[in-house]
């Protein structure tokens, strides 16, 4: 690493020479392999952008040229190059570097980036403030091709070109998200690839008519009949129609030959396109095969790619098997997903009914509307997305969905803490904002078992639009398990100095607690709801009658769960009761393992237990 080693940033960059910008490219190969390997992280997006991103902090100085990331996890190579490879050994731990940019950890990184499509529109914006204020600096977006089937994108591309305003959108096309890409614009960069190249000679004839006395005016004339000529032999790209300038396709993984383009867009005064053909997992062999596998790693031997199994059947596992039992029972069955048909544990079903899988792409909100139309006619939609970018497609819930009453099954993953991507995929704010929905009822599994029984009662049973929501990886064991559509919660014990109201896995704590406050002659009732919303709350007062002190543990952030509603209808019940509660606060909560951040947030079993013990001690 005697290169990587000496570099932290453009200037250390400008001066090397073609052969150690190879070297270099390859050193950073090796350090991102054997790092991810010991913390996990995305591996395969940032082996795709070595080139290209060491190209661009070549040609521009992200210390006040402003670089925006479309998602985020292919930044790593960015931090590498801007000073930061010592704190690589804290990826995504608790209080270490996020797997994402942060303008908090660096002054390079320009802005926050976990969701896709958002970039050019946030890039426009920055463009927008630079020419207000009068300042000079370059601005550039870094977008995949999976984020380009966002709708968004287009917004932001389609406003670009109207302003005129100089901004470079660098899309960054390896045929994949996540998953393989799907959809028109997919197809369309695929025709793109196999264009004739003549952007190096379009900049040689500039560059020649500039040295030479009215070369100026000569270019400016000759300027439209060049254009004119060139949509004659060459398609015109969909960026081309929309009004953006547009460069290449251009190989990725060609350094100089991307500096050189990109000193073209720099010089360009206007919006322009750059296509950068790369390959996800590039330089490390396992990564080239299965980069879906590789795209968010956790622990692996970096000799090998083996990974450590997991401990179980996840959640996602036991949907994806849930959905192929109804499917095969229910010809109206279908499911959609947004670019995440591994993700979301669907990769089995769409291989056995491809016909009934709809994968439409990073774009949430279209999912969420076809489904209305899906359903409107008759079919049963299942769409499976993560809770995190669920909140896309709030308007397209209330208006396309509920108010209708539409049957659509909304399967949501990764609820609650998902670890260490951190606060942009922590899916912590869903309950909040179904539960505001009319008619929405959502279920709130603990175990695998009961994933798969109110997924099978939502689809065959229930007639309205309905939510399961489970958190990434296994379900918990528990003292009682089992879903009852007919009973609206689940008593784990009896006790009459206090009572403990939880949902979903996080059932595991308030046992854990109860237990542990047993030992200090405190008895404590354990009440799981399986349904929150409609909250049981007459139900509730009876099961609950002759206790005054409630405590309500939630995985979501303050104001985003049950509490406060719950308070006010139980104490038009009971005037007496005093309901206490613990979430994870009001702000957003950073990366790191969940075990950690329960224990952070009060949420494991010790602290809740001391929480409640503080309570009682206060109230007597």
């Amino acid at each position: 690493m005697n290169l990587l080693k000496n570099i932290h940033g453009h200037d250390d960059l400008v001066n090397l020479t073609e052969q150690q910008r190879i070297d270099l490219c390859r050193e950073i190969r090796a350090f991102l392999v054997d790092s991810i390997s010991k913390t996990g992280g995305h591996l395969a997006s940032n082996l795709g952008v070595v080139e290209l991103t060491v190209a661009i902090e070549t040609v521009f100085d992200t210390k006040n040229d402003r670089l925006v990331f479309d998602v985020g996890h292919q930044s790593y190579v960015h931090k590498l190059l801007t000073g930061r490879q010592e704190d690589f050994s804290s990826l995504r731990q608790f209080g270490g570097m996020s797997g994402f940019p942060k303008p908090h950890e660096s002054e390079t990184d320009a802005f926050v980036a976990g969701h896709a499509s958002s970039s050019v529109s946030i890039a426009l914006g920055m463009a927008r403030a630079r020419t207000l204020q009068n300042e000079e600096y370059s601005v550039i977006a870094m977008i995949g091709d999976g984020a380009a089937t966002g709708g968004m994108a287009y917004e932001g591309l389609n406003d670009a070109a109207v302003s005129k305003e100089p901004v470079i959108v660098i899309l960054n096309d390896n045929e994949m998200s996540i998953d393989k890409n799907v959809g028109g614009m997919a197809s369309h960069l695929s025709k793109l690839r196999t264009k004739e190249k003549y952007v190096g000679m379009k900049r040689r004839y500039r560059s020649f008519l500039h040295k030479i006395p009215g070369g100026n005016f000569v270019f400016r004339v000759t300027r439209s009949i060049k254009e004119r000529l060139r949509r004659m032999l060459l398609p015109v790209t969909i960026f081309e129609s929309m009004g953006l300038s547009y460069l290449g396709p251009v190989d990725g993984h060609d350094t100089e030959s991307l500096i050189s383009l990109l000193k073209v867009a720099k010089e360009m005064n206007n919006p322009v396109v750059l296509h950068v053909v790369t390959q996800k997992g590039r330089g490390y062999a396992p990564a080239e095969m299965n980069p879906s596998r590789f795209h968010g790693v956790g622990k692996f031997d970096p000799k090998t790619g083996a990974t450590v199994s997991s401990a179980g059947e996840s959640f996602s596992d036991t949907f994806g098997k849930t959905m192929l039992s109804v499917a095969e029972q229910n010809a109206r069955v279908c499911a959609i997903t947004a670019a995440m048909p591994g993700g979301t544990g669907l990769l089995e079903f769409k291989k056995q009914y491809p016909n009934r899988t709809f994968d439409v792409g990073i774009a949430e909100e279209h999912a969420v509307s076809m489904a209305g139309g899906l359903a409107k006619q008759g079919m049963i939609p299942v769409v499976a997305l993560y809770s995190t970018f669920l909140q896309r497609s709030y308007d397209m819930l209330l208006q396309d969905i509920a108010m209708l009453g539409l049957h659509v099954v909304f399967a949501i993953d990764r609820a609650g803490l998902v670890g260490e991507d951190g606060e942009t995929h922590h899916g912590v704010f869903d309950v909040g904002f179904l539960r505001q929905i009319p008619g929405m009822k959502v279920l709130c599994p603990a175990t695998n078992e009961e994933l798969a029984q109110m997924l099978t009662w939502a689809v065959n049973e229930y007639d309205g639009p309905v939510a399961v929501r489970y958190p990434r990886g296994c379900g918990v064991k528990t003292t009682k398990t089992g879903f009852d559509p007919n009973a609206e919660s689940i008593t784990h014990q009896d006790g009459a100095d206090v009572a403990l109201v939880t949902y979903g896995t996080l059932i595991s704590s308030a046992e854990e607690a109860a237990c542990l406050l047993q030992k200090e002659n405190i008895r404590a009732s354990v009440v799981r709801l399986q349904c929150v919303n409609p909250l049981p709350v007459v139900e509730l007062a009876e099961k609950l009658s002759g206790i005054s002190r409630i405590v309500v543990l939630e995985e979501t952030c303050t104001g985003s769960g049950i509490r406060e509603s719950f308070v006010w209808e139980l104490k038009k019940l009971n005037p007496d009761i005093k309901v206490f509660g613990l979430d994870l606060g009001d702000q957003y909560v950073p990366h790191g393992s969940v075990k950690t951040l329960y224990k952070e947030y009060g949420l494991d079993g010790a602290s809740v237990a001391k929480y409640v013990q503080e309570v009682l001690k206060v109230e007597n």
